[in-house]
Formats: C-alpha cells, structure tokens, sequence
C-alpha cells in the first residue's frame, strides 16, 4: 500500500512538473520592466479594472487565422476600409477591422515570428507582441476603456494599452512590442501588392459587413471624435475631443501624443522627453508617423525622404533607432498617462 500509495505521489508530481514546464514553455517573452514608469500602482489597476459585458473568451480570438490575396480582399474591402498591416522581413498582411472589430486579437506568425495581433474598438488601437510559443485570449475585461489579454499559459492579465501585466505570476513585466500601421485598405495595397488579407473564413459566425460600434468609412457611431465613451477611466484630460486620434509612443523619459492634424500639416516634428530628442515623420501614403531617437545635431532633409515597404527612408534615417509607436483615441491614451506630452492641437505647438 505504501509503495503504490508512493508511486501514485511520484507520478502525480511528474506530471505537475511536466504541467508546470509546459506552462512556463508556452508563457509570452517579456521584458523585466515597462518602458516607462506607471501612472498608478498595479493594485490600482487591479481596483479600476471593470466588466466589458462578455464573459472570457466570449469575444474569441482566432488562433488559426486564414488568409486570401489581394484581388479576392478587393472583392470586399473598399479603398476606405481601415486595415491593421504588419511588414515584417519581406512578409506584408492586413487585418481587416471590420474582422477584428468581433475578435480582437488574432494569434499568428509572420516571417518565423510568433506573434499577436490586438485590436480595441473602444480605443481604436492595435499593437502588436511577440508571443513566443504561447497564445492570448479576451478577458472580457477593460481599463481605462481598453481591451484586458489574457495570455492563456499563465492567466496573467495584460491591458493592451499598457502592455504590462497587472495581475498574474507575470504581474509587472512588459510584453515585447512589434510595429503595426493604423490605415486604409487603399493606401496599404499600394505600398504592399504582395500582400496576404485575413480571410473573414475565421471559423465562426459573424457579420463582417457590419460593424456593431459604427464606421470608419465615413466616420460614423462611437467613433466619432465628439462622442461619448462608454466606460469610465481612471484620468481625463480635455486638451484634445475625447476620441481624437493620436500618434503615441512612450520610452524611459516618459510618454508622448502627437495631434494627426499638426503631424500632416508639419510633416517633420522635433520633440524632447527626458533628455532624449526623437524626431516624427508623417507618412502622407499611409497617412501615419515614424518615430526615432534623434541627436538634435543631426539634420533631416524632407525633401530627400522616401517612403516604401520598410517605412522611411533617406540620408541619415538608417542610423537612427526607431521606437514603436501607434495610434490610439485621445481619452484612452491619457487615461494611461496622464502626464503625457501633447504636441499639437491643445498641446505644445
């Protein structure tokens, strides 16, 4: 008795052990800190943490994404359709938002990397992670308005704006970013013929030609820049309309916000957090910006940038070293950090 009584303890620890390695295996590569120090304390984030209405997983992600080529996208998408595009290493894909719209993170892999793709409707954000050998879910929870990941190893709970974990064994690292580009289905398969679409062949049963929050082609709904959020956030600040959108970044020397509008009328814009320069580049094509740390004894000719597959380019602009940036509702974006830089409309010119 006692030597089965032993051999049924050994065996169940080898599997809680094996359990465990496979957990650990599958948990998303992280960094051991956030990029930027937090607004609030992770138990505060915890507290302001509010139910989006689903339940987890009732919003689901599509973890074996298909896709389709450019001529049979265009047989659906029309010029103005946003799009969420990834290049990475010579691979070009657009997520559709009025796919994403109903699911929210699509987990993939791109030119060998593993990745997730994540949008929020009600931010009108999409980021990218690394996410090593595991996956991600939706919570079906929010902060600050913004979708709650789940990343499906650990359980650990990862609000898409912050990128950090608020709760979890994972609690306080940062996931690894990966630049997506907030556009139009026009401007992203001019730059990228060779692009693969997402298919709406997603596995489930959903309106793809509708969108529940409203459009973006026109602008229409919730995501008009005047209109109301639906979830409280735990800052506000009325420099900008609640759901102007915003090109965001956020490093060491704190947070940073440039206006669209004074972007596209400037084309170039100088800034200063901490005491590291970067400089931003409107992209007139995708109708985005490039971010990058810029010494401010170097100089950028406007006139000699040139904008293909791999973003920016021209003298100069290979030697400096570019940062993750994207775009995201105003509201959300200072919910997060509310002592942002603002430059631009309401902000520093």
């Amino acid at each position: 008795m006692m030597a089965r009584a032993l051999l049924t303890l050994i065996l169940g620890l080898s599997l809680f052990l094996a359990g465990s390695a496979a957990a650990w295996a599958a948990a998303p590569p992280t960094l051991p800190q956030p990029e930027v120090p937090l607004a609030h304390s992770l138990e505060a984030f915890r507290q302001a943490v509010r139910s989006g209405g689903p339940g987890k997983d009732g919003i689901p992600a599509i973890d074996r994404p298909r896709f389709e080529t450019l001529a049979e996208a265009d047989g659906w998408l029309a010029p103005g359709d946003r799009v969420i595009g990834l290049y990475r290493d010579g691979e070009a894909r657009a997520y559709p938002q009025r796919i994403l719209v109903w699911h929210e993170i699509v987990n993939d892999a791109v030119a060998g990397e593993s990745l997730a793709i994540t949008y929020c409707p009600l931010t009108g954000s999409a980021l990218g992670f690394r996410r090593g050998d595991g996956t991600f879910g939706v919570s079906g929870r929010l902060l600050n308005s913004n979708l709650v990941m789940y990343d499906r190893a650990t359980d650990s709970e990862w609000p898409q704006l912050l990128g950090v974990a608020i709760d979890g064994s994972l609690a306080g690292r940062g996931l690894v970013p990966e630049r997506l580009v907030w556009t139009t289905w026009g401007a992203w398969k001019a730059r990228y013929p060779a692009t693969r679409v997402l298919s709406r062949d997603t596995g489930y049963v959903r309106n793809y030609r509708r969108d529940p929050y409203g459009d973006y082609n026109p602008l229409a709904g919730y995501y008009r820049p005047e209109s109301r959020r639906l979830f409280p956030v735990m800052a506000e600040d009325r420099r900008l309309p609640p759901k102007a959108m915003v090109l965001a970044f956020r490093e060491a020397g704190g947070a940073a916000a440039v206006s669209l509008p004074a972007l596209r009328r400037a084309g170039i814009l100088r800034l200063t957090l901490g005491e590291r320069g970067y400089v931003v580049i409107h992209d007139p094509e995708l109708d985005t910006g490039w971010v990058y740390r810029h010494p401010e004894e170097r100089d950028i000719d406007p006139a000699a940038l040139r904008f293909g597959p791999g973003g920016v380019s021209g003298a100069g602009i290979a030697a400096l070293e570019p940062v993750n940036a994207f775009q995201v509702m105003w509201f959300a974006w200072a919910g997060f950090h509310p002592d942002s830089l603002l430059v631009g409309e309401g902000g520093a010119p």
